[in-house]
Parts: structure tokens; C-alpha cells; sequence
């Protein structure tokens, strides 16, 4: 192995945006996660949690909740009384529908996904049915007094349950009637009016409706007679958020301290047939609010306002046991953050609001291995570029001269052409670029900065050459046909060869391709495996294509 020195990078202050809501798809094995910047992420639980899909955000776009229906198609609804559903395949809002009922405050779908329901501000829930390709408003249930902040459907899809301020409403859904008012303990405490707000309601099969408030108490209540049936104090703030498994045997809740309390549905004693609900396990993992939380099989979830996503596995429903088998925190994105312009020692930092480009610090000083070298000049920050518009910056790259920066967002590319005098850099943008036929997903430069490589959506990249300030479209370069599958080939890593001569291309379905660019043609596929690719790079001298997959294995491919 050749002799190099490793750079121990600690300046890049990236925090990740608070989790505001998420939804557990059980048919698929899916987590969908909303941050408080709107943007929306999806971990695939069947590829070790792995992130296989981001969209955005966006300032003008508000998330409180979020939901699944129809299998595999994605809802969100938030304060600005939107309801969008997202396109998974380009990675990008598919549509908006004005529910006009004001800030939309929780979206929920029934059991079979033909209807969603969402509570508003101006105390309407509104029924719109799903269809093929869209959502249509159907009709609005009776109206109610004050805001309604969180929404229930009963499994069988007959009854409603919403939560507001010191109350819970109970509608028929077939004819939309108010049948029930489940009223709260909202007397004074310590001679001060209080009110008890709902943060979150659930319905079981067995028509019980469990509710979580801002006095910290869990309540279980009946449907049909609407009366209280039990009561667990479980802390001194609020409760926040609340999950039921699939199985109806568990449930989890989340608190504004930070700590996940779960409750399981067991015998109270040996061989009796009755159960109840006891508190088992009370898990710490956040600092701040627990705004969401969900349940799987096998895991509770939680998000924290902090940025956590944390996966706590039961142990008594998995069969390998082991520390990192019961516990997985993720903290940071799993796509690139960072580009490097390795000839001119840079490094690109990709934030959602800005880029940050930053001079690598250097030694005179050689040593042996192992050795920590001196730093004779500290890193130094270049260059920050802020966005253009409201939508966050999806993807970056930098040259590896460190000439050309680009960036895109949902709807837009940018390229710039940086300039050194001296100790000032002179930075341009190149307004003129081609038009292209779908949103960039990936970028990546040549490394001899002719050329860029645009990722979109059907494992296509678009190839633009540079020269002289100006931008200028080539040929797009394809998959075969037969190894297309449409809706998981969006391009989510590229990595180029040293000398120009190949491109390897990777999507979240395992699929990767190898292109020849300097023939411009497809070249050969690799293998597929169970498990998406991590990360993928081409060996500067010997070109073999390392991969990295999300199981942490390595695949090397010889050419």
C-alpha cells in the first residue's frame, strides 16, 4: 500500500432537522419520516433500516403528519392546509389539494386505503376518496367547536375518532353524525383553569380508544357506551405521540422529556384468560420532544426533535440477539454530504440552505506511520453559497480542480464557475444550461472537469460537457431495458474512473451498470444482491469497482 496522509475533518457542523411525524407501512416493511425543514425520507427495514429514498424540503411547505394508503403511496398534510402525495419515483411532490378547512392538524387512511381523513383547524374532518391516480374530496363530517388535532379510524373502517381540547369525538363514518363526546378532567389544579389538550388517538379492533394528553395520561375508553374504562398516569408533561402494533398486543408512547414508555397487553396472572395493559419498559434515548413515534413486529420507533430516529428491537421477537440487533440510532443522512476536489485539496459541504467550500489545511512535515503531523496552515473556509428559492438543496458536487460547482434542487440546476486571484476567488454562475428531461437526482464531475454526470430517475444519466463557461447537453446514457425496474431505479450514486474511461451507476433495487464514456455506451451490469449498494468507487490505477452494501459487505468486480 502506498504511503498517503488522512485528513480528521471536524468542521463540518451539519444538524440534522428535528423529526416532526412518521408512518409504518407493515405490507411493506417501510418507515416514512417528515422533518421539521418538510422534508421526507423513507427507510426500507427489509435493507438493515436503510435510507432508500429522500425528498427535500421545502420553506413553503409545512409537514404534520404523514400517512401510507393504496400499499405504496405517501401522504402528508400540514399547517398550510395542503394535502400532498409525494411521487416515489422521481422523488418529488406529485400534487397538492387545498383541503380548505385551514391548517390541516393529523391525516390518517383506513384499514382497506380507499378514504383518508383529515382533521382541521376550523373543526371539520373532511373524507376524501382515493383513487387510481388522485385524491377526491367526498364530504365533511359534522362540524365541530375548536381545532380537532389529531384523527383515528376504526380498523373496520365504521367509526371516527378525533382529539381536540379537553374532548374526544366519535362520528359514524357512513353517515358522517357526531355519536359520542368523550369529556376530559379539565378542573383547576393548584386554583389555576387548565385545559387538557389530545394529542393522539388510536381505535382498537375491539372498539376501545386509546388517547394520550398533555396531563401525561394514557386513557382507554369504550366506543359504543363512551365512557372511561382506565386510566394510566404516565408522566409528569406531555404525551406527545402514541402507536399500536399491527397485532393490537403492544403500544408505545412518546413524552416532551425525551423518554419512549411502552405498554404491552398481557395476563395479569399465569393462565388467566384476562388481560390489562401494564407498563414494561421505559426507554431514554432523546434529549427533547418525542413528536413521533411508531410500532413494527418486531421494533418500537421514535423520532425526537433533536433528530434521532432510534429502532429499539424487542429481543423477544427477534431470533438473533445481540447489542446492535436491539438498538440502531440514526443521526445523519445516508447519502453524500461531502464532494472532494482532490487536485486542489477541497472539500464541498452540502447543507440543506447552502454549500460551504473549505481549503484542506497542509503540513511540511513528513513522518512515519501513525505519526499526527503539525498543521502548518488550518483549514479555511473559501466559499459559502446560499440557495436560490425556498426548495433545499437535493445533491452537490465539486470539480476535482476545484473550478465548477453544482447543485441542484426539485426543480432546478445550477452550475458555477469559481475563478483564484491571488488570496480572492471570483465566483460566476452559468445561466444558460440545457434543458433536461427530468429532475437531476446524483451529480458528479469528470476528473478532467469536461463533463458532468447527471443521475435521474430510470437509472438514465445525462451527460453535459463543459468547456469555456458554457454548458452544453450530450448523449444520455441508459440501462437495458430488461433490467429496468422503473420504480427503484432513481440514480443515487455515481462513482467515475481516473482515467475517464468508465461509470459505474448505482440505484437503491441493487441495480448498478457500468458505462463506458468514452464510447458513450452501456458496458456490463453487476450481479444483483439481496441488499442495496452504500457506497461504490473505481481504484484510481487497477479500475476494479469496489462496492459497499448496507449489510456491510464488500463486493470487488475485476474488469
Amino acid at each position: 500500500m502506498g504511503e498517503f496522509k488522512v485528513h480528521c475533518v471536524r468542521f463540518f457542523d451539519y444538524v440534522p432537522s428535528g423529526v416532526r411525524c412518521m408512518a409504518f407501512a407493515e405490507d411493506t416493511n417501510k418507515l416514512a419520516l417528515a422533518r421539521n425543514d418538510g422534508s421526507v425520507e423513507v427507510f426500507s427495514f427489509s435493507s438493515f433500516y436503510y435510507q432508500e429514498k429522500v425528498i427535500p424540503g421545502d420553506e413553503s411547505r409545512s409537514i404534520e403528519s404523514i400517512c401510507w394508503a393504496a400499499g405504496n403511496r405517501l401522504f402528508t398534510a400540514g399547517l398550510n392546509g395542503e394535502i400532498i402525495e409525494y411521487d416515489l419515483e422521481k422523488l418529488c411532490v406529485k400534487y397538492t389539494l387545498d383541503a380548505y378547512g385551514g391548517p390541516i392538524w393529523n391525516i390518517a387512511a383506513n384499514a382497506c386505503s380507499t378514504h383518508l381523513a383529515v382533521s382541521c383547524e376550523d373543526g371539520s374532518v373532511k373524507l376524501f376518496s382515493i383513487t387510481t391516480d388522485h385524491i377526491k374530496f367526498e364530504r365533511n363530517l359534522d362540524r365541530q367547536k375548536g381545532r380537532l388535532l389529531c384523527v383515528a379510524w376504526h380498523p373496520l373502517g365504521t367509526h371516527i375518532v378525533t382529539g381536540s381540547v379537553n374532548k374526544i369525538q366519535v362520528f359514524k363514518a357512513s353517515s358522517g353524525h357526531l355519536e359520542h363526546v368523550l369529556k376530559l378532567d379539565s378542573r383547576p389544579l393548584a386554583g389555576q383553569r387548565r385545559e387538557c389538550v389530545v394529542w393522539s388517538v388510536a381505535v382498537l379492533s375491539n372498539g376501545d380508544i386509546i388517547s394520550v394528553d398533555s396531563s401525561g395520561k394514557l386513557q382507554f375508553w369504550d366506543l359504543e357506551k363512551g365512557t372511561l374504562i382506565h386510566t394510566h398516569s404516565v408522566a409528569n408533561c406531555d404525551i406527545l405521540s402514541l402507536a399500536v402494533s399491527k397485532a393490537e398486543d403492544s403500544l408505545v408512547v412518546g413524552t416532551a422529556e425525551g423518554v419512549v414508555f411502552q405498554f404491552q397487553h398481557i395476563a395479569s396472572k399465569a393462565g388467566e384468560c384476562e388481560r390489562q395493559w401494564v407498563r414494561t419498559k421505559p426507554f431514554r434515548y432523546h434529549t427533547h420532544d418525542v413528536r413521533a413515534v411508531a410500532h413494527s413486529s418486531t421494533a418500537i420507533i421514535s423520532g425526537g426533535v433533536e433528530g434521532h430516529l432510534v429502532i429499539r428491537s424487542l429481543m423477544e421477537k427477534i431470533e438473533v440477539k445481540s447489542y446492535e440487533a436491539a438498538l440502531r440510532k440514526i443521526t445523519f443522512p445516508h447519502y453524500h454530504l461531502v464532494s472532494s476536489a482532490q487536485k486542489a485539496g477541497q472539500l464541498l459541504f452540502q447543507f440543506p440552505e447552502h454549500l460551504e467550500l473549505w481549503q484542506l489545511g497542509n503540513t511540511d512535515i513528513s513522518g512515519t506511520d501513525g505519526d499526527v503531523l503539525p498543521v502548518k496552515k488550518k483549514q479555511e473556509l473559501i466559499l459559502k453559497l446560499k440557495r436560490k428559492g425556498s426548495e433545499s438543496i437535493r445533491c452537490s458536487s465539486v470539480s476535482h480542480c476545484g473550478s465548477w460547482i453544482c447543485y441542484a434542487t426539485s426543480s432546478q440546476l445550477y452550475l458555477y464557475r469559481l475563478q483564484y486571484e491571488k488570496e480572492s476567488v471570483s465566483l460566476s454562475r452559468v445561466h444558460k444550461l440545457p434543458q433536461l428531461p427530468s429532475a437531476a437526482l446524483k451529480l458528479l464531475f469528470s476528473p478532467n472537469s469536461k463533463r458532468l454526470y447527471v443521475g435521474s430517475e430510470g437509472g438514465c444519466v445525462h451527460v453535459m460537457e463543459i468547456s469555456d463557461g458554457t454548458c452544453k447537453l450530450g448523449p444520455t446514457l441508459q440501462p437495458p431495458s430488461e433490467s429496468t425496474n422503473r420504480s427503484l431505479s432513481s440514480v443515487h450514486l455515481m462513482a467515475a474512473s481516473m482515467n475517464g474511461s468508465y461509470l459505474a451507476v448505482a440505484a437503491p433495487s441493487s441495480q448498478i451498470d457500468v458505462y463506458n464514456t468514452q464510447l458513450m455506451k452501456y458496458e456490463c451490469s453487476v450481479p444483483r444482491y439481496s441488499c442495496p449498494p452504500s457506497a461504490l468507487s473505481i481504484h484510481p490505477t487497477t479500475e476494479n469497482l469496489v462496492i459497499a452494501y448496507a449489510d456491510r459487505v464488500m463486493s470487488l468486480l475485476l474488469f
